[in-house]
């Protein structure tokens, strides 16, 4: 018979021995249900019509008070009567009469442990398989580059014009590299890293499974130590790809990566990679230039000792630097040559006879740019150009580029030692800038633009130029059929009042224009400039043509008034601005007989695995300026070196150039000093200055002219660069207008006197000076002036239109008299313009 507190007869109790089987709920309830029907099943289900109330448990396990609680209902059948019949049997089970508090269903212990064992086994599949999976899925979409793809950031060296001398390099922001093959790298070398690094190197799948649970272990709990137990190949990876973060995702790319390139690199591919990436110290990074830091030498000259000495500093590239930790360092090249011997690659004799290496003082190393001196601004002409034709940072980093400049080593030599020798003992506020072109193919030869290599570059600089720029106004009127035999007055002209003379009334009377540019009289070619079709632009124009750009950085618009109205009258002596690089260039073109070349920097570009990136080979010229035009003008120019005070080059060896000074406002100083000329093989502009525009003044404080301290610095660059080369001849003009060069009188005769001639065979070369009406001047330009009227006795005027070469100049580069006028023949722009008349 059921318990009240088993009201739906789950036999979970010790069934009575006598009477009727029954029903499982006592009589009365439930009518409908018969009563002593089949025996109640063991856990049976829910029955028909509801849920059965669950045994209520008495709190904190004692028995209820007074017996076992009744039934639902009050222990009352339907309509609240008692059940019949005798009270139940207490059981063990449930509650009743004997104190006992009911239990629920009885759960083992065997049940809890088996919910464990599934959870847990649920857990470590989680684990497993999510892993598992991820990691198959990264190994197919992971990326792994074929080995030539790598590029790892490596030296650039800039080379002279022969291949070999050494100009500056571009080191990358890593340091200091050199990629090299691994045939250059010695077998006891690679045996020396592997017995470092990774001993099982050519076993291993390319990772260390012991080495990233261990990795992973310490990230996890945040340990510094993260990251340990990686093979050469994660290492590379690390290095190459994936970076050097301290987190699971990151080792977990590692992984994947190094498995994956472990397939498809061979392992002597990926060895290459590691060496040549590796930092070791001493800003080197790659075995390369780890060789050179430690040993000053190739790697391949590298011994036994010198490479486990590389291998050990690994582990700790600055903390084992046998420099300054010697002990350190000598364990662990002792742990490298005994992994040697362990793995059978040194023998024990070998071994015992080794002798820890000397290295070289960490001070000598040298993993700069060697660009802090004058080499530095030809870097920067360099790097610029190769911008400029496309290649780009990232391959000047990574390629390992050796660049073949145009930079001739005796010609740079030259110019360098030149300005040496010329600026010692000068004042320490003189700057200088030579540029040396190749009037051929535009290649800058020779470039010295300052001593600071990271500094202002003075050959870039836009100066005034003074009458350097009157050959292209001889270029000009020669272009328009004006003969160098045209004769025009030299003497002093006024123009809207203004006065344009000569330096201390220089004057050849009237005389061809080829005297008058030896002698660079001013007003000759004043006279010229307005006699000529729209005289000002014409001589612009060809300016442009010879190689003056149009557009000059620093400067703008060159050649001509802010807003493109044109030039002024005075750029016929140099009022405007040009670099000393286009004055050499603008100079090249007329010794190339009008052909111009754009000047450059880079000849050759070459990838450290062969590959050409540039190759200018000779660049085809344009020609820009007829050839009777150019070759007219340089036979101009060719008297003007010897003329200026003995600036002839040595040997007698023809040239064709022109000096020029710029005056310092109204100061009666001099700004500006220059000496631009060629040979037909070579180039040359020299500029001596100042960066703050002070007056030019010498060691003895004198004035410095054209045909001073730059002449002397272009005569010595000249020589220098030219030594043992062949002496070349300019070709003969052809004729202009009937002409062809520098006809063989320059001025006319001297007038007929009836006065006996003097007893020298030299004719007289003056004239009585009649009285003149003069003014005192104020002088705003070197030749310029404002009149005041005013009478003064004429001056004698030579009447002979030659000069020995071995006589003094009494050009504008001469020194002025005591008392005399301020020194001119050369211009900076006037403070108004000079109009045209």
């Amino acid at each position: 018979m059921s318990s009240p507190n088993n009201p739906q007869g789950r036999a979970n109790g010790p069934r009575r021995p006598n009477g009727p089987q029954q029903s499982g709920r006592p009589a009365g309830q439930q009518p409908g249900r018969p009563v002593g029907g089949p025996a109640p099943r063991r856990n049976p289900g829910p029955p028909p019509g509801g849920r059965p109330a669950a045994p209520r448990q008495p709190q904190g396990g004692r028995p209820p008070q007074g017996g076992p609680r009744p039934a639902q209902g009050g222990g009352r059948g339907p309509g609240g009567r008692p059940p019949v019949g005798p009270p139940p049997t207490a059981r063990k089970s449930g509650g009743g009469s004997g104190g006992q508090p009911p239990k629920g269903p009885k759960k083992t212990k065997s049940s809890k442990w088996k919910i464990a064992r599934r959870v847990t086994a649920a857990v470590v599949a989680v684990g497993l398989i999510v892993p598992i999976l991820g990691f198959m899925v990264a190994y197919i979409f992971a990326d792994v580059p074929r080995p030539g793809d790598m590029k790892t950031n490596q030296v650039a060296t800039i080379l002279a014009s022969d291949g070999t001398t050494e100009i500056a390099r571009v080191v990358p922001p890593e340091g200091n590299r050199t990629e090299v093959g691994i045939d250059q790298i010695p077998v006891h070398v690679r045996n020396a890293v592997l017995a470092a690094e990774d001993r099982d190197f050519y076993s291993n799948p390319g990772f260390s499974v012991t080495g990233f649970a261990r990795a992973a272990r310490d990230n996890v709990l945040g340990r510094d130590s993260a990251g340990g137990g990686s093979t050469i190949t994660q290492q590379y990876v690390k290095n190459a790809l994936v970076g050097s973060e301290r987190s699971l995702t990151r080792k977990m790319k590692e992984l994947v990566i190094s498995s994956k390139m472990a397939k498809q690199w061979s392992k002597d591919e990926i060895l290459a990679a590691y060496l040549n990436t590796i930092y070791f110290g001493r800003g080197a990074y790659g075995i390369a230039a780890a060789s050179q830091a430690y040993f000053g030498k190739p790697v391949e000259e590298l011994t036994v000792a010198e490479g486990a000495t590389l291998a050990a500093v690994i582990q700790q590239p600055s903390g084992l630097d046998p420099e300054f930790n010697p002990t350190g360092a000598q364990s662990r090249w002792n742990y490298v040559l005994d992994g040697m011997v362990g793995s059978g690659t040194l023998s024990a004799a070998d071994r015992a006879a080794a002798q820890f290496p000397q290295v070289i003082p960490s001070a000598e190393v040298d993993n700069s740019s060697g660009g802090g001196g004058p080499e530095g601004l030809v870097k920067q002409q360099v790097l610029q150009e190769l911008s400029a034709s496309g290649i780009s940072e990232q391959d000047l980093n990574t390629e390992g580029l050796q660049i073949t400049s145009t930079i001739d080593p005796q010609a740079q030599e030259a110019a360098i030692d030149s300005v040496e020798t010329y600026m010692e003992g000068e004042p320490a506020d003189l700057r200088t800038a030579v540029v040396s072109v190749d009037p051929r193919s535009g290649a800058v030869r020779a470039y010295y633009g300052g001593t600071d290599g990271t500094g202002y570059d003075f050959a870039q600089a836009g100066l005034q130029t003074g009458s350097s720029f009157k050959v292209f106004g001889l270029a000009a009127a020669l272009d328009q059929g004006v003969p160098l035999s045209q004769m025009y007055d030299s003497g002093p002209l006024t123009i809207n009042g203004i006065s344009i003379g000569n330096v201390e009334g220089e004057s050849c009377g009237t005389c061809t224009i080829a005297e008058a540019l030896k002698r660079s009289l001013n007003t000759s070619f004043y006279r010229q400039m307005l006699s000529i079709d729209n005289g000002p632009q014409a001589i612009a124009d060809i300016a442009h043509k010879a190689g003056i750009p149009e557009n000059i950085p620093g400067v703008g618009e060159s050649l001509t008034e802010p807003g493109g109205v044109g030039p002024n009258n005075g750029i016929v002596l140099g009022q405007y601005q040009s670099r000393p690089l286009d004055m050499a260039s603008a100079y090249a073109t007329l010794a190339a007989s009008g052909v111009y070349h754009q000047p450059y920097f880079v000849q050759k570009v070459v990838t450290a695995d062969g590959t050409v990136l540039l190759d200018r080979g000779t660049p085809a010229g344009e020609e820009r300026i007829d050839p009777a035009v150019a070759d007219n003008t340089t036979a101009a120019m060719m008297p003007i070196a010897a003329y200026s005070r003995g600036h002839g080059l040595a040997g007698g060896r023809p040239s064709a150039s022109k000096t020029g000074t710029a005056q310092l406002g109204d100061t009666g100083a001099n700004k500006d000093a220059w000496m631009v000329g060629y040979t037909p093989s070579l180039s040359t502009a020299v500029w001596v200055g100042t960066e703050q525009g002070l007056p030019l003044e010498n060691s003895y404080g004198g004035m410095i002219y054209g045909s001073g301290l730059p002449s002397d610095i272009w005569k010595g660059t000249m020589d220098g660069a030219l030594k043992g080369t062949d002496v070349e001849k300019f070709p003969t003009p052809k004729a202009i207008a009937g002409v062809a060069g520098v006809p063989q009188y320059s001025a006319p005769a001297p007038p007929k006197t009836t006065t006996a001639a003097p007893s020298s065979t030299q004719p007289s070369t003056t004239t009585p000076p009649p009285l003149e009406i003069t003014t005192s001047n104020v002088e705003i330009l070197p030749g310029v002036t404002i009149p005041i009227p005013g009478i003064a006795p004429g001056r004698t005027t030579p009447s002979s239109p030659t000069q020995s070469p071995d006589e003094p100049s009494s050009e504008v580069e001469q020194p002025p008299a005591a008392g005399g006028n301020t020194p001119q023949g050369q211009q900076r722009p006037a403070p108004q313009p000079v109009p045209a008349g």
